[in-house]
């Protein structure tokens, strides 16, 4: 019963929040027969052949980098939204993202990032600073974006900084990881780390635009994986074991909260105990409930920008020490990003408060 005017609206709001494609299949997924206006079909049809040519694109982005890298003998483990279109998840349908993440062991950087480069790939960041500061501090390498198909390929060693509060053994990932079928060393994450590193990407990140994307990636994969037997117990579990109960208690508090994915009743318990308590939880609560909105006018308070600074404020806490953190934020905000070398105060200054 929406009128055109609600029709564009809503249209509008699932694309801000990248969402476009996702809400037609979910309007399919309704019972009877939704009545949706033909000019509004076509954006969400076309939403959605975008995500099919884009999925028909990571097969043979994957397929090209098992044959270039196969002779490391390294195993590759997908993560993210390639991970979930090779495995044929139910959100990968209705799912679009800019880049492949892999995860390698970090004794083997060296050889992929050499690989790599023999396939076409180079770095995106190519000054001084930027290269020392991924290299030194971060979870991954510098973001490589491939010559000619444009293709961006961020690769991991972790799933979190080095520098972070949390530490996540990635060895235990890679070692439980899912060998993907018809591949060879192409792997991707075993269903409880798979929803881990969701919850962790989300509520570690403090880049909120597709916020409420990635937790309607996580209710699908609940509801996906708890089919399988002992999927609760093995996820919390495996929370305890990799150190991430905190953002898991967030993570299956507000997918409950906001879009009502079925949580059993003792680990809606155990959630509950690994967040925060008062007043902590109250004001938690106040900023993601804010931040997860799509990022539309429409569907923002005067709190909303305020809670996504704060939110991204809290991220770059969780990422680096002060002592660390506090240079880089001055770096990033006083040097531009074309600049291959500090200025020489400035350096000066940034070693002083290291120091």
């Amino acid at each position: 019963d929406y009128t055109l005017p609600q029709w564009e609206l809503l249209l509008r709001q699932a694309r801000s929040a990248n969402l476009l494609a996702q809400l037609g299949i979910l309007l399919e997924q309704q019972p009877g027969t939704a009545v949706i206006p033909a000019a509004a079909r076509q954006h969400l049809d076309a939403a959605r052949l975008m995500v099919r040519r884009q999925n028909q694109a990571i097969h043979w982005e994957v397929n090209l980098l098992q044959h270039g890298l196969g002779d490391l003998a390294v195993p590759i483990v997908l993560l993210k939204g390639a991970a979930y279109v090779l495995a044929g998840l139910p959100n990968s349908r209705g799912r679009l993202f800019h880049d492949i993440d892999i995860l390698v062991p970090r004794g083997a950087l060296e050889a992929v990032e050499s690989g790599l480069r023999r396939l076409g790939w180079r770095s995106t960041h190519n000054n001084a600073y930027d290269q020392r500061y991924y290299r030194r501090w971060m979870h991954e390498l510098p973001p490589m974006q491939h010559q000619q198909r444009q293709t961006v390929l961020d690769v991991h060693h972790s799933i979190l900084p080095l520098t972070a509060r949390l530490h996540p053994d990635p060895r235990r990932l890679i070692e439980a990881a899912v060998p993907a079928p018809g591949y060879e060393d192409i792997h991707w994450l075993a269903p409880e780390d798979m929803v881990l590193h969701s919850i962790t990407h989300l509520f570690h990140d403090g880049e909120l635009e597709n916020g409420l994307r990635d937790l309607l990636d996580l209710k699908l994969l609940l509801q996906h994986f708890a089919a399988e037997e002992g999927f609760w117990r093995r996820l919390t579990g495996r929370a305890r074991e990799l150190g991430l109960t905190r953002p898991a208690g967030y993570g299956l508090g507000y997918v409950e909260m906001l879009l009502g994915a079925p949580v059993p009743e003792p680990v809606r318990r155990l959630a509950s105990e690994w967040r925060p308590g008062r007043p902590g939880r109250g004001v938690m609560d106040a900023l993601f409930l804010n931040a997860l909105q799509p990022p539309h006018a429409s569907c923002q308070t005067g709190f909303s920008g305020l809670a996504r600074w704060l939110l991204y404020v809290r991220a770059h806490y969780l990422r680096m020490p002060p002592h660390l953190l506090l240079p880089h934020l001055l770096h990033k905000a006083l040097v531009k990003s074309r600049d291959d070398e500090v200025p020489a105060e400035l350096q000066r200054l940034l070693d002083a408060m290291k120091k």
